[in-house]
């Protein structure tokens, strides 16, 4: 009887571990395989802790004084035919009190220098010659890298580009930035990143044979849709205005719109086992819908003697102030027309920082969280960490950071705004274990260095 019971006991403990193991395996398993396939409990267990929405800043925000202050609301297409007007649009004074709202003072702007007469775009075009890669374990970055350069001629494997872009293959997010610096360092190609890209610049880009990666949105379609929001990387390699659609390489749903899975001889299921079509296609809207949920972040790929050209094609937003002070003016006109966007307060925030407006950005980040984003946001862009951080909200960073880092300690990002705020608490063994995480994490990165 005593045997029994010990035995009853064991198999007790086994269950009980047996539950709080299974979602901590689950989640490690590439979601686009067997992962998907589980009862729903499971794929709940699968993705806890990374799905819902960030946790808000306060209970109500009154972020009113950012908005564009006009007689008429501004009207916003999804695919401007002309590049955005900047014009009458006000955003407030990072130095005004926490407590009341900011004051509207005119985005800083720069006088760029005259430029050349903008050049022509096709009513069509296609890039060809492009290898389809699929991607591995949290790959798209250097799977559509790899791609990408599959269009010169370079040939990688993705294993080769993610040996420099994510040495840990946790890594979830592999930087524009850092995708930038892979191919200026070890290709002969040349690569440039900006953000606030338009349609006029997308087309003149494919028109004179550019391609170009944009980082983007997605809501994973069909069995995959319980994985909830993520960020993506696609290579776009065509366009048609008459039929208003765009044609995209996709490193995780492929090359054609059927998006349909197998089972390999592994037994993992795959999504979309064809290579053979032209691109998925997204219409002009639907693609500037999920591409603007990263303040249209974009990766133009080009040969050295274009250079030139690309440089035409960027115009005065090759200087960084142009650019933010352009797209803080864009997403301030944009959330005007739809307030209750939340990544168009994002936006506005993303440039607010990066114009050192942090009053003004923080409080555009905080409605953003009020209204609700992904709790993956946060994998993706770092805005809030530091307008936070300069703030002085040096809790917030390490509640927001330690979110991020509670599943999943992939980020290295993560650990260094972390880092940064446990120093300017004082707490400075906490800090330095995390700028050790941060470069141990990811050697290639340099921010902690920093």
């Amino acid at each position: 009887m005593k045997r029994l019971g010990y035995s009853l006991i064991g198999l007790a403990a086994v269950a009980a571990v047996g539950v709080w193991l299974l979602p901590h395996l689950i989640w490690r398993i590439p979601s686009r395989y067997v992962a998907a396939y589980f009862p729903e409990p499971v794929q709940a267990w699968a993705v806890s802790g990374q799905v819902g929405v960030l946790p808000t800043a306060v209970s109500s925000v009154d972020a009113s004084a950012l908005l564009v202050v006009a007689t008429a609301t501004p009207t916003v297409t999804a695919e401007p035919t002309t590049s955005p007007t900047e014009t009458a649009t006000a955003v407030p004074n990072a130095t005004a009190s926490p407590t009341t709202p900011p004051t509207n003072t005119p985005i800083p702007t720069s006088t760029p220098a005259p430029t050349a007469t903008p050049l022509p775009f096709a009513a069509s075009a296609r890039l060809n010659n492009i290898t389809h890669h699929f991607q591995e374990w949290n790959n798209c970055g250097p799977a559509t890298i790899a791609m990408s350069l599959s269009y010169f001629g370079v040939y990688k494997r993705q294993i080769e580009t993610a040996a420099i872009l994510k040495p840990n293959p946790e890594d979830r997010n592999v930087t524009p930035h850092e995708m930038v610096s892979y191919v200026n360092n070890f290709t002969n190609v040349k690569a440039i990143t900006r953000a606030n890209g338009d349609w006029d610049m997308m087309r003149r880009f494919l028109s004179h044979g550019i391609p170009v990666v944009i980082e983007t949105g997605i809501d994973p379609p069909g069995s995959f849709s319980w994985m909830e929001w993520y960020g993506h990387y696609l290579l776009v390699v065509a366009y048609d205005d008459a039929a208003e659609t765009v044609w995209v390489f996709d490193s995780w749903l492929g090359t054609t719109d059927t998006v349909e899975t197998y089972v390999d001889d592994a037994g993992n299921v795959v999504a979309q086992a064809s290579q053979t079509g032209n691109g998925r296609t997204l219409s002009y809207a639907e693609f500037d819908n999920y591409w603007r949920q990263f303040n249209r972040t974009y990766i133009a790929l080009y040969r050295p003697e274009q250079e030139g050209v690309v440089q035409t094609i960027i115009g005065p937003q090759l200087a960084d102030e142009v650019m933010w002070a352009q797209g803080a003016a864009r997403a301030q006109a944009e959330v005007t027309a739809e307030p209750d966007n939340a990544y168009l307060w994002f936006n506005l925030g993303t440039n607010l920082t990066e114009l050192g407006q942090y009053e003004s950005a923080a409080l555009a980040f905080d409605k953003a969280r009020e209204l609700g984003l992904p709790a993956r946001m946060l994998w993706y862009q770092f805005g809030p960490y530091e307008a936070y951080y300069q703030l002085g909200r040096y809790e917030e960073v390490i509640t927001l950071t330690s979110l991020t880092l509670e599943r999943r300690p992939y980020f290295e990002e993560s650990f260094y705004y972390r880092g940064l705020a446990y120093n300017a608490l004082g707490r400075t063994a906490e800090a330095d274990a995390d700028f050790a995480n941060a470069v141990q994490f990811n050697p290639n990165n340099r921010l902690a260095d920093n």
